[in-house]
């Protein structure tokens, strides 16, 4: 599936549906209330859904138990993304209206970021197999420490990416409005450009998913060697993120259990590929095997809450 013509078609796609979403839908700024964010989760799931069925139509049925496998392990690592995301804006206190247009520029870039990361592990893969088992291996890590690391920890004032921002442009010390850079004029008459604390919010998301991303993009290509498959899963599950915050930014510290989840996810993405040479996992036994962590650690934070003095996810 590595027709150019494809990704032209789902690009511009992609970049149409985005349009129409900041142009029309979303063009004056406003709070995102849990109903709104519902109907929109079901419309984002529902249009990966459509696309899995294309390509079961197109393809056949790996492929398109791929795409889900895919799809459904990049919706699931994206719930750390959320929660930093929830800090992030309550540090720095950023008003509910304006934090959709946060997270739309901030997945735009994610977008950009992880097409060119895919694209350099798809490179890497077909050049030098053996990475395949340094992939597996940085996964079971990864797997292991988050089981052993406790929860999501995020200390803003000691980011270097906000002092290195701070530095090298000058920021207001308030919002104004839903602008990233204003022209201020000063004492002098002259007019400065400045950035807003919108802007050092957005440089912060973006830096967010780039480091979720490097956990993220191997699992994927554990999942499915194909670029194409590996790029519209990222896609859609980008897609849904922002919905998906508005939508239980509330209930997260609810899924406390979910990271053991994810955990088990990393290490069985990571062991697949580490014993890639010797014996091939179908699809669709993934596929089940994913579903079922992650839907036993879903169950298991509703059945045992967390105290309530606990953050950890």
């Amino acid at each position: 599936m590595s027709h150019p013509l494809l990704w032209s078609v789902f690009t511009l796609a992609v970049l149409g549906v985005l349009a129409l979403d900041l142009g029309v839908f979303h063009r004056r700024a406003h709070t995102v209330r849990a109903r709104e964010a519902a109907i929109w989760c079901a419309v984002w799931i529902a249009l990966a859904a459509l696309f899995g069925v294309g390509i079961y139509v197109v393809n056949g049925r790996q492929p398109a138990l791929e795409f889900t496998a895919g799809y459904l392990v990049e919706e699931a690592l994206s719930v750390d993304n959320l929660f930093v995301f929830l800090l992030l804006f309550s540090y720095f206190r950023v008003p509910e209206q304006v934090r959709h247009r946060v997270l739309f520029w901030g997945i735009l870039g994610a977008l950009v970021m992880r097409g060119a990361m895919i694209a350099l592990g798809a490179a890497l893969l077909h050049r030098f197999h053996w990475i395949i088992y340094a992939f597996g291996a940085f996964l079971l890590f990864t797997g292991v420490r988050m089981v052993f690391g406790g929860g999501v920890e995020v200390e803003p004032e000691h980011n270097p990416v906000l002092r290195l921002v701070r530095k090298l442009v000058p920021v207001t010390s308030d919002f104004i409005g839903q602008h990233f850079f204003v022209r201020v004029k000063s004492p002098s008459g002259v007019r400065h450009t400045y950035a807003t604390p919108l802007f050092v919010v957005l440089v912060l998301v973006e830096t967010t998913d780039l480091v979720f991303a490097v956990d993220s993009i191997p699992a994927i290509f554990g999942v499915t060697r194909d670029p194409f498959i590996v790029y519209t899963s990222n896609v859609f599950a980008i897609l849904g993120l922002r919905t998906l915050f508005f939508l239980l930014a509330g209930a997260m510290v609810r899924f406390h259990l979910l990271r053991f989840g994810l955990a088990g996810v990393l290490s069985f993405v990571g062991v697949k590929m580490l014993i890639s040479a010797t014996w091939s996992i179908p699809i669709g036994y993934s596929l089940l095997v994913i579903a079922g962590m992650l839907g036993a650690a879903i169950a298991a934070s509703l059945l045992r809450p967390a105290p309530e003095d606990s953050d950890a996810i």
